[in-house]
């Protein structure tokens, strides 16, 4: 459990039993455990500014194996390159660097009486769905448990600090497939809904996936707790592969199979992500094409109006097709809402995330 001999490790990137185990080993108690897992994940500031209320056995461990460079174990604490405010007012962009010098983006968004963190897992993205500026940029590597906690740690400082509140709803739909990091996205949850750190509900926080078949699997037979929203775009496998090249690996029946094995093993209701393209995907017919792929799953369906990238010359449809293609599916007697629009002229909306600043 201690870090290798010449090798750093992140604190953040351990379970709490981790934490316990780790301490153990160096003649700690359970309870330095407890106190370093609220320091690092609760309310204080972060460790480099060791509490005061750490008993005299936890410092004198920390004095011995913390370090902010080298061997040794560390925190995470991506450093904010920008921060961007969109002229809506709530949503707020930061470009953040990570320990290597990777950046990655985190979006913090309020609605009335509560705030959404949309977290990045991955810098870039290998998924290349057309549409989406993080694909357009490539995949770069996985964030570890560490880093994905740290970018709802840096929310939730900025809520207290600015507004006196906490984060209520998480989104996993930043840079990068979440599912195609599936041990280090599930051990950072984990952490991040653990009611002695960050205490997000497990019932508020959604993975977003561009419909990896057997990590849709894996969810349900894990009994995963957390909100699925699948990003569909298709009712076909043509329409569907020209957009998301991941569609030839995993075809429409393979991923609808997938959704109605999750729907009956977790009964939670799954989230369907529509970015609606002019000419692409917003006719009257493949609005009756999706409602009849969708039969008896219990489904809630988003559309969402194509967000401007720079490398992709598609066009959002128009409203009055956005309403038709609503309205078809709702007569199909599916529950179906517009996403609302945030960030937009900032490059914070959804598909728009990409970290192209110089590290």
């Amino acid at each position: 459990m201690s870090a290798a001999p010449g090798q750093s490790r992140s604190l953040h990137d351990l379970s709490f039993t981790e934490m316990v185990e780790l301490l153990h080993q160096g003649g700690l108690n359970p309870i330095h455990a407890r106190a370093l897992w609220r320091s690092l994940h609760g309310h204080a500031d972060l460790l480099e500014k060791m509490p005061a209320t750490f008993l005299g056995p936890l410092q004198r461990w920390l004095e011995k194996n913390f370090y902010a460079d080298g061997a040794g174990f560390f925190v995470d604490a991506p450093e904010t390159v920008t921060e961007t405010r969109s002229s809506d007012g709530m949503t707020r962009k930061f470009l953040l660097r990570l320990r290597d010098g990777k950046t990655i983006e985190t979006v913090l968004m309020g609605y009335d009486g509560r705030f959404t963190a949309c977290v990045s897992t991955q810098v870039g993205c290998a998924m290349g769905c057309v549409f989406c500026a993080t694909g357009q940029m490539g995949f770069t590597r996985h964030l570890r448990p560490g880093e994905i906690i740290a970018q709802v740690l840096h929310v939730q400082r900025i809520l207290r600090r600015d507004h006196g509140t906490h984060l209520r709803n998480l989104v996993l739909m930043g840079m990068g497939e979440p599912l195609h990091n599936y041990d280090a996205v599930m051990k950072a949850l984990a952490t991040i809904a653990d009611v002695r750190g960050p205490s997000l509900s497990k019932h508020r926080i959604t993975i977003s996936t561009v419909g990896l078949v057997p990590a849709i699997r894996r969810m349900a037979d894990e009994g995963c707790p957390y909100n699925l929203a699948l990003s569909l775009h298709g009712a076909d496998d043509a329409q569907r592969q020209a957009l998301i090249p991941v569609g030839k690996k995993w075809h429409m029946a393979e991923l609808i199979e997938a959704c109605r094995h999750y729907d009956h093993t977790i009964g939670k209701r799954i989230f369907i992500e529509w970015t609606l393209i002019a000419g692409a995907n917003d006719t009257p017919e493949i609005a009756h094409q999706l409602a009849e792929l969708l039969q008896g799953i219990n489904v809630h369906i988003n559309l969402i109006p194509l967000n401007p990238t720079a490398g992709f010359a598609g066009n959002a449809s128009a409203h009055k097709a956005g309403i038709a293609f609503q309205r078809i599916l709702r007569h199909a007697g599916y529950p179906v809402t517009f996403r609302q629009r945030r960030g937009i002229d900032v490059a914070a909306g959804c598909g728009q995330l990409k970290a192209d600043r110089a590290s």
